[in-house]
């Protein structure tokens, strides 16, 4: 049997026939092993995610829209917010610049003690904040090593708001870091070693070759700093004695409102973390796309 009779029979050859199951695979049917795995992941994350942020809002919402803006103009929720705000505007660029500037460091220096160094950027992701809370307190606190000389001074760290920024910064130490030393890994120095050929200084090969290459994982960085800054419970707590209008955050007011019955208040200040770490899904979106539009890929 030849090829031109198995054309007359099936109207195909043998590889169109195998061309044409794998099209009808690819654009229509799903295997049901796959459809399982989409329903496990859809009920996963509608039971951890979904279905309690939803919550969050028809909770908040409950007693309609007048009883939820008076619970919002508050003044400790205000406090809390502008706390809240104050701390990630704090972190964030910090943190921004140590980030860009150990991820430069270590990935092109080498040097004794470098994988020490990582080690340590990556302590926030293995201690508990609580434990780091606890370490500033030993460290800062009236009888810790350095809170006796410190109040001498008329310098207050804990139950302050000095106290609450280190701790912010702490927690969110990581993430810029982490996310650029890869892609400047992968990058390489020859861009930059051919900029300096050139004739560029040092600022110039940073701002038009490093930096370019870093804005996707630099703005990862930058949300995921900002989402753990605005966050942050357990250090803080520990650190700031969680004093109503004084050193009380948006967690932390949280909380507290729960714990003392005024479910309107906790619900509106959680509504407001979650739409606070919509307004960042967003923004990043938006530098997404301006950036695809603007480079063209």
């Amino acid at each position: 049997m030849n090829l031109a009779t198995l054309k007359g029979w099936t109207g195909r050859l043998p590889w169109q026939w195998r061309f044409g199951r794998g099209s009808r695979a690819r654009s229509g049917d799903v295997p049901w092993g796959g459809m399982v795995l989409i329903g496990a992941v859809v009920i996963y994350l509608s039971l951890l995610l979904l279905l309690p942020a939803l919550n969050v809002g028809v909770q908040a919402f409950a007693k309609g829209f007048g009883p939820l803006m008076e619970a919002l103009s508050k003044p400790p929720l205000q406090h809390a917010i502008k706390l809240t705000l104050l701390m990630a505007a704090i972190a964030v660029p910090i943190n921004t610049v140590f980030g860009l500037c150990a991820g430069l460091v270590l990935a092109r220096k080498r040097f004794p003690g470098r994988t020490l160094l990582l080690s340590a950027i990556d302590l926030p992701f293995s201690i508990s904040p609580v434990v780091a809370g606890l370490m500033l307190v030993l460290l800062y606190g009236r009888n810790g090593w350095f809170g006796g000389a410190l109040a001498d001074s008329g310098i207050r760290i804990i139950f302050a708001l000095p106290g609450m920024v280190l701790a912010t910064l702490f927690v969110s130490m990581p993430f810029v870091a982490r996310e650029v030393i890869p892609v400047l890994e992968e990058m390489g120095p020859e861009q930059e070693e051919a900029a300096r050929t050139l004739g560029a200084n040092g600022w110039q090969t940073f701002w038009r070759v490093t930096l370019p290459n870093l804005r996707w994982s630099l703005l990862y960085g930058l949300v995921l700093t900002n989402a753990r800054a605005m966050g942050e419970f357990g250090a803080i707590a520990v650190v700031s004695g969680a004093i109503s209008g004084k050193t009380e955050t948006l967690p932390l007011y949280v909380e507290m409102a729960y714990k003392q019955y005024q479910t309107q208040e906790a619900y509106g200040a959680a509504l407001l973390l979650a739409l606070l770490a919509i307004a960042t899904l967003i923004l990043k979106g938006l530098l997404e796309r301006t950036g695809v539009d603007r480079h063209g890929h």
